[in-house]
């Protein structure tokens, strides 16, 4: 099977927008409290508009036999400001989403690979995957990446007073 990867293009907006769908879809299984199905309108305007700034996301599509199978998204994160003591590093997040039926075929690693190139050429040398739930399969996936723990993400939920 040949996995071609390269930059996403306005014409692979629905092909986005229907990888978004699926990844949340898959997600709620795992933990329905904490995600849900994005509205697939507000989905395109974000993936145009990511598209045609290209300053904040980067976007890569995996393609098997002409069809858009995957995608790797960067999120570039800004630089801890003067003030903070973390040491000034580029860093991105990464998202990597593939279809039902092309799983275990090489294609989330194969957009990996590409989304590090492509994070390395702009100086960027943290990439976190944040994994919200447990998630062995995206656990697995990302440490046979070469991905591990980076400190510890720590939260707390709290009650919100509604505003009338």
């Amino acid at each position: 099977m040949s996995i071609l990867v390269r930059p996403a293009k306005s014409r692979d907006v629905p092909a986005l927008v229907r990888l978004r769908v699926a990844n949340a879809e898959r997600h709620i299984q795992l933990a329905p409290d904490i995600y849900r199905v994005p509205d697939a309108e507000a989905v395109r305007r974000h993936f145009e508009e990511a598209l045609a700034d290209g300053s904040k996301l980067l976007i890569s599509v995996a393609e098997v036999a002409g069809e858009v199978v995957g995608m790797a998204e960067l999120v570039l994160l800004a630089e801890p400001p003067d003030h903070q003591i973390l040491v000034p590093r580029r860093a991105a997040e990464i998202h990597t989403v593939v279809l039902d039926g092309h799983r275990g075929c090489g294609v989330g690693s194969t957009l990996v690979a590409a989304a590090e190139r492509s994070a390395a050429d702009r100086g960027i040398s943290i990439i976190y995957a944040g994994i919200f739930a447990p998630n062995e399969d995206a656990v697995g996936f990302y440490s046979a990446s070469g991905f591990g723990p980076r400190g510890i993400l720590l939260s707390k939920e709290q009650e919100v007073p509604s505003v009338s």
